[in-house]
């Protein structure tokens, strides 16, 4: 027969011949499951860095949206309940809106098996698609490809007068609990939101093996808009969230420190140190980052998307900052449908469509003339 894994806490034991069983299996007084088959991988070391990366960026969002963007953990301090529910959107459980198990297994329909690793652009594919099932959050998640911002798209996305639930704005009372980001009677306080706070995120290839320095200005100047989730991308096969820079040099962290999953307690207290960053954060040259990456802001409120875009229309014109995407009112006439790349929950096309391009996947070669 296939081998039985016991699994205590996060040990684990291998075993040929144990018998399978749905009942507990108790031995010198701890209490085990016994599970048999599976082949599916028990760890994300060595490919799963892109993903927390993604779920970091994200949950930089969802903090923004639920606890305000100038809120700070306090190691012991005593957080609400919206603080929690944050959490448990991004625990290592497959019901999670946000775990590593959902982003792995909606990453299949991008074409990425699981256990493999993804780039930016395809984390954002896969965020986006999840983003849609998070009815607490109610986000507009808008993927901005071929190096363009179109703000009619975006507007009317955001506009679209759909439920909107829990929130900064209409937060969760302190009796709610909640597993995975959601009250149970969260349908009593739903309302029309006038604008659904947006997450942008636009993939971009700033040159071909290494980052064209041209870029580099208008790199900084993201960081220090009010408006901004940082950075996805990295080294080759090695990913970073970059959160800002100092001089000629860009503050990230790190998930490459594999732990163990986080469990609830009895007490459905969720044990909280190992979702922060407890040490400096790491520092690298701007000059060695990836082409490959994704820049990500939040806007809670069309004020602020306007604010966003207005900071933009400056950028272009600071001098020596080459612009890394191009802002415009309308659709050009020779993209394709907007509704592609931004699909609605209901959307029947939804299953057959694929992304169209994922920048880390390309290959580019360069032609003698």
């Amino acid at each position: 027969m296939d081998a039985a894994t016991l699994t205590y806490d996060t040990l684990r034991f291998e075993y040929e011949d144990f018998p399978e069983t749905k009942e507990p299996v108790w031995i010198l007084g701890r209490k085990y499951s016994v599970f048999t088959g599976g082949t599916g991988p028990t760890s994300d070391t060595g490919w799963g860095c892109m993903l927390r990366c993604g779920q970091m960026i994200f949950a930089q969002a969802l903090v923004c949206r639920h606890l305000g963007r100038d809120w700070r953990w306090i190691k012991g301090k005593r957080q609400t309940d919206n603080y929690y529910n944050v959490l448990n959107a991004f625990i290592d459980k497959k019901d999670s809106y946000y775990s590593i198990h959902q982003i792995a297994q909606m990453g299949v329909g991008e074409g990425k098996s699981i256990g493999q690793w993804y780039g930016p652009n395809t984390v954002a594919q896969v965020l986006r698609k999840l983003a849609t099932f998070d009815t607490w959050s109610s986000l507009a998640v808008h993927i901005a490809m071929d190096n363009t911002v179109v703000m009619e798209e975006i507007r009317r996305l955001c506009q679209s007068n759909v439920p909107c639930a829990g929130a900064a704005a209409c937060p969760a009372l302190e009796s709610d609990v909640l597993y995975n980001g959601c009250p149970e009677d969260v349908g009593l306080r739903e309302r029309l939101a006038l604008w659904k706070p947006l997450v942008l995120l636009i993939p971009l290839r700033l040159g071909l093996t290494e980052i064209n320095e041209a870029y580099i200005e208008t790199l900084k100047h993201c960081f220090m808009m009010p408006q901004s989730l940082g950075v996805i991308g990295g080294k080759p096969n090695s990913a970073h969230y970059f959160i800002g820079y100092v001089g000629e040099e860009l503050i990230y962290l790190d998930p490459h420190t594999t732990q163990p999953a986080v469990e609830p307690s009895d007490s459905s207290c969720l044990p909280d140190e190992s979702f922060h960053c407890q040490h400096p954060p790491c520092r690298m040259s701007i000059a060695e980052l990836d082409p490959s990456i994704a820049v990500g802001f939040f806007c809670n409120t069309e004020a602020d998307f306007n604010d966003w875009c207005q900071q933009i229309k400056k950028l272009s014109l600071v001098r020596g900052a080459l612009p890394m995407f191009e802002l415009v009112e309308r659709q050009p006439s020779h993209f394709s449908n907007p509704d592609v790349l931004n699909l609605t929950p209901d959307s029947s096309d939804a299953d057959r469509l694929e992304r169209f391009f994922d920048s880390e996947d390309e290959d580019f070669e360069i032609l003698s003339l």
